[in-house]
């Protein structure tokens, strides 16, 4: 009786169990049918997304980290503003740890992508080739149809110089920011609707939120030669058996008084210079040659009304000139179809009766060129991140005219010296080297000075660029 009645016992029990877990399953679908979107997190997810919570909580960033800023040695001229500049800087490394997502998390204003060329704007090369289409193919990808249908036209060869800028980047901290297909100038191959639908998003020198679709097809429309879209047009007859393009840049900085550099400047075979470049009574010093000269309507104006005392008159005009502008509004655009077609200016602060003549009276289409809007917007993204753009001023910041002009050189030329830009011991210089007295550097929001001071020491480090110092 004890055997069978144990057994009876055991056999409920089991009955009871099945029944409960039979009621427990009902239970969990009954509860997730009448909340689907209640979902079970294990508790080893947990960690993971705590720790990526933790990554992500930081300000927006590009796809590239810059690399981590370090201040530069102080000199005896450093100031309490460039101290504080640093500190800000220092301690900002702390909250960006990881790289952000592309696309998901960084500010609209960002934008940190770009148009890609097949190859940089910089040299004639008949041994290389390009593909190009009459419909502008810009950040679309090659169907086998379309390369059955594609040209094939003369265009750069970056790789002829065995000690190219663009060949070192690769062995520096530097290699991560350089995107070389990024296009510097541009043309009427980048003029489309839905390149302006891109573009418009971004002000001033960062895209063509400043200017309306017809000016801007206006005036890229008529930037249709090999010399509008390559920035050393004249390279086979002027490279005398060199396969490496040098290049000196020339900035207005005082340091340059006294330095007796103007032959060692002109000894390169191309001579950039920006803005006011005063060169009359300054040629030992900064030498007479101007091949590349950079500018905005509003700087060119800007420097004829502020340097006039001391000499300047306005662009240098020789034959071997060719003249950038860094389109930071509509008016760059109405001026350089104005001078490139010798016909007046209808609006604007550069309106008059007759074409306008900064540029001499018998300049042609081929000496101008305009910087991309991308190629401004991709220096101030992965070279000159500065904190002005967390700031109310963010949509005034661009890097200065100077940087534009030094930057393209490092993404066009071989071999970059560059003269008359800030040191640690700017102070001990005056802002410019024609003053007629000491003035001191002037800061203003829309630039950073202090952070172009910053990698152009950074530059001359990794051996990008051979900067002047004394």
């Amino acid at each position: 009786m004890n055997d069978k009645g144990l057994k009876l016992g055991m056999g409920f029990s089991k009955r009871v169990v099945l029944t409960l877990a039979v009621l427990l399953c009902l239970y969990i679908i009954f509860y997730f049918f009448c909340y689907p979107n209640i979902k079970y997190k294990p508790w080893w997810s947990v960690s993971k997304i705590a720790l990526f919570k933790a990554e992500t909580s930081t300000p927006a960033r590009d796809r590239f980290t810059p690399a981590a800023r370090t201040p530069a040695v102080a000199s005896p001229g450093t100031t309490r503003s460039q101290t504080l500049h640093k500190a800000s800087t220092a301690g900002s490394r702390k909250t960006t740890k990881a790289p952000r997502p592309r696309g998901t998390t960084e500010f609209s204003y960002i934008g940190d992508r770009y148009a890609t060329d097949d190859v940089p704007s910089q040299t004639v090369d008949a041994g290389f080739y390009v593909r190009t289409d009459t419909e502008s193919r810009i950040g679309k990808p090659w169907t086998l149809m379309a390369k059955k249908h594609h040209k094939t036209v003369p265009c750069v060869s970056p790789q002829s110089c065995a000690n190219s800028t663009r060949k070192r980047v690769k062995g520096t901290t530097f290699k991560e920011r350089f995107l070389e297909h990024v296009p510097v100038l541009q043309w009427h191959k980048h003029g489309s609707p839905e390149e302006y639908k891109r573009l418009r998003q971004y002000p001033g020198a960062h895209g063509w939120g400043s200017v309306d679709y017809e000016t801007l097809m206006n005036t890229l429309s008529i930037l249709n030669t090999s010399a509008n879209r390559l920035m050393f047009d004249d390279w086979e007859r002027r490279a005398n058996g060199s396969s490496c393009i040098r290049c000196a840049v020339v900035g207005n900085g005082g340091i340059l008084n006294g330095s007796k550099k103007g032959r060692e400047i002109d000894r390169h075979d191309y001579v950039f210079r920006t803005n006011g470049a005063v060169i009359n009574g300054f040629e030992e010093d900064v030498g007479s040659r101007t091949t590349m000269y950079t500018f905005s309507a509003n700087t060119l104006r800007n420097s004829i009304a502020s340097y006039g005392a001391v000499g300047y008159k306005g662009p240098p005009l020789s034959e071997e000139t060719r003249y950038v502008f860094l389109p930071d509004h509509d008016r760059d655009y109405i001026l350089l179809k104005a001078a490139a077609t010798h016909t007046p200016i209808k609006k604007g602060p550069e309106s008059s009766k007759i074409p306008p003549r900064y540029f001499g009276d018998n300049v042609t289409l081929e000496k101008f060129k305009m910087y991309h809007p991308d190629f401004i917007r991709y220096i101030r993204n992965r070279f000159l991140r500065s904190n002005i753009m967390k700031t109310e001023y963010r949509n005034i910041y661009r890097p200065s005219t100077g940087a534009v002009m030094l930057l393209a050189a490092l993404h066009t030329c071989d071999q970059v010296s560059a003269y008359g830009f800030m040191t640690p011991d700017y102070s001990k210089y005056s802002d410019h080297y024609y003053d007629k007295r000491h003035r001191g550097v002037t800061f203003y929001a829309n630039h950073d000075l202090h952070l172009e001071l910053y990698l152009w020491q950074q530059l001359h480090k990794e051996g990008l660029i051979r900067l002047y110092m004394r």
